[in-house]
């Protein structure tokens, strides 16, 4: 037999740790395929189509078609949204008051989720969030032609909606 130069505990942990390394390395390699991409995008559509079901349907589900300025785009009837949306909305068509300084404020639209206008086209007002110390992620947008989009997710998504 050879001799040993590492101590007999240590011997042991070095094997273990290289193979906890080893399993680490495979994990980390396999979540950064092509393949693990895919799943975390149907993940995320999965995620969007829960929201969806939660606030309202497509314009599929709907009895009426959707206005031209909605084709093509996810919508919901205004009885579909929450209360505290339609109480924004109430706000909106009586001018204000507004409870929140940013009501009102241009909409940039630099997601580019909305179709495309000038600067000045579209304004955002917050939908109150029960719980929320902020803001929250809820929020109503408006485009001069009579458009209401509604977002729930801090403009990842918009839902036109439909009255």
């Amino acid at each position: 037999m050879l001799p040993r130069f590492v101590p007999h505990a240590l011997g042991r942990r070095v094997p273990r740790s290289l193979a906890g390394l080893l399993v680490a390395l495979a994990v980390l390699l396999t979540g950064c395929s092509s393949g693990s991409a895919v799943s975390a995008t149907q993940a995320t559509q999965a995620s969007h189509a829960a929201t969806a079901s939660s606030v309202g349907r497509t314009s599929k589900a709907t009895a009426a078609p959707a206005p031209a300025w909605a084709r093509g785009m996810r919508t919901v009837e205004v009885s579909r949204l929450p209360p505290e949306a339609r109480q924004t909305l109430a706000l909106i068509d009586r001018g204000g008051p507004f409870p929140y300084a940013r009501d009102g404020v241009v909409f940039g639209n630099f997601e580019g989720l909305l179709p495309t206008h000038r600067r000045g086209y579209y304004h955002e007002y917050t939908v109150r969030t029960p719980g929320s110390y902020d803001r929250g992620a809820r929020r109503i947008v408006t485009g001069h032609n009579a458009e209401i989009y509604y977002t729930d997710d801090h403009y990842e998504s918009f839902r036109a909606v439909l009255r």
